[in-house]
């Protein structure tokens, strides 16, 4: 069994990972959310003044699959997804903590399918191609892993920071 300076070293270790990997999520929404406008805007434009751009459409879709998935990952790590905490935080602090762990054991099995899935459809889809503009699907359906992956870390995470007696 390892220390427990190796254990808080391993536990302080996945806060930083879950914090930095939020960072760049949470850039990647940003900017994400401006192409996802401007393509948006430019469509519109180009649709009433000019030839109407065949791809601004698809684009448009997968990008806003895309922002909401990204959106969902930053919501787990902020904790800010919705939630019914009125019977939560009746209940004592070792029921309370059983609750957490069993919700966020749920959360696993999900997003533990998700990323499964994700992968196997980037796999299955791989040789068929986007009509408008020409992209492999395993380029599109790499959104489910790798926000699943993102999730399932900040879920761990989560777990531990309840089990330290925080949330």
């Amino acid at each position: 069994m390892g220390s427990l300076k190796d254990k808080q070293g391993s536990v302080r270790f996945l806060h930083r990972l879950s914090d930095r990997v939020n960072t760049v999520t949470e850039g990647t929404l940003f900017v994400s959310l401006l192409v996802l406008v401007s393509v948006t805007f430019l469509q519109v434009v180009f649709r009433f003044f000019f030839t109407a751009l065949t791809w601004s459409e698809e684009l448009s879709s997968f990008l806003l699959v895309w922002v909401s998935l990204l959106g969902m990952a930053v919501g787990f790590k902020r904790g800010s997804h919705i939630a019914v905490t009125f019977l939560l935080e009746q209940l004592g602090p070792s029921v309370r903590k059983g609750v957490q762990l069993f919700i966020a054991l749920l959360g696993l099995g999900f997003f533990g399918i998700v990323f499964c899935f994700g992968w196997v459809m980037m796999d299955t889809e791989a040789s068929q191609v986007t009509p408008a503009m020409g992209l492999s699907m395993r380029w599109i359906y790499l959104m489910y892993p790798l926000t699943g992956a993102v999730t399932l870390l900040h879920i761990f995470d989560s777990i531990v920071v309840v089990f330290e007696g925080g949330k």
